[in-house]
């Protein structure tokens, strides 16, 4: 599934228009959550964004763009989406988009510090149908294999604190019921989640 890209407020915008709604299990700051998701936005904010509702501005960004209200999910990252790694394996199809910022953050370091921070987001599409519970593990294989290359990139963290992922399958169908990264889906998706982070560490192209 590839995205178009748009720009809004003069920011590129990665936009996927489902022509048929997706279950989706999302971390995204709007539309959130397990369900069906008509649309998915990945938009790209200035470096310090600092707005205190950013559900509220990518709802903007999405009646701009004249998506659905509410029917959605989507993300923000201050590097530019235009650099988005596409990778597939076995039928996943994955589309991610790398920032670590100056300080990568180890998942239990500690509490209260207010670092700079990346982000690292991943919309992961799925050929088949997923129980609710296989959506969740599919999440947790994500995080597995984007700390697995970052790891082996020599990256001192495993992610960064608004590190985002949504994972969308067909609604109809048998439905898989593991997602771990030994499963028939969570392993061509871990392989191919690590290939598009590996791949988004290596330095910009010139003119970003």
């Amino acid at each position: 599934m590839t995205p178009d890209v748009v720009e809004v407020a003069g920011r590129p915008v990665l936009v996927w228009r489902l022509p048929v709604p997706w279950l989706a299990m999302s971390s995204g700051v709007l539309g959130g959550g397990f369900g069906e998701r008509h649309w998915v936005l990945n938009a790209s904010v200035v470096k310090g964004y600092d707005r205190p509702d950013p559900d509220v501005h990518l709802a903007e960004i999405a009646a701009e763009l004249r998506l659905a209200p509410g029917v959605g999910t989507a993300f923000m990252t201050a590097v530019d989406v235009r650099d988005v790694v596409h990778r597939a394996d076995g039928g996943v199809r994955v589309s991610v988009t790398t920032g670590i910022g100056a300080y990568p953050t180890w998942a239990a370091g500690p509490a209260g510090l207010a670092e700079p921070v990346g982000t690292i987001n991943a919309v992961c599409w799925l050929p088949v149908r997923l129980s609710p519970a296989a959506m969740v593990n599919a999440v947790a294989t994500v995080a597995e294999a984007k700390a697995q290359a970052l790891f082996e990139a020599g990256v001192p963290g495993t992610g960064t604190p608004t590190d985002a992922v949504a994972v969308l399958c067909p609604p109809d169908g048998p439905a898989e019921q593991y997602g771990g990264p030994r499963s028939a889906i969570g392993g061509p998706l871990a392989r191919a989640v690590h290939a598009a982070v590996a791949a988004g560490l290596a330095p910009p192209r010139p003119g970003r």
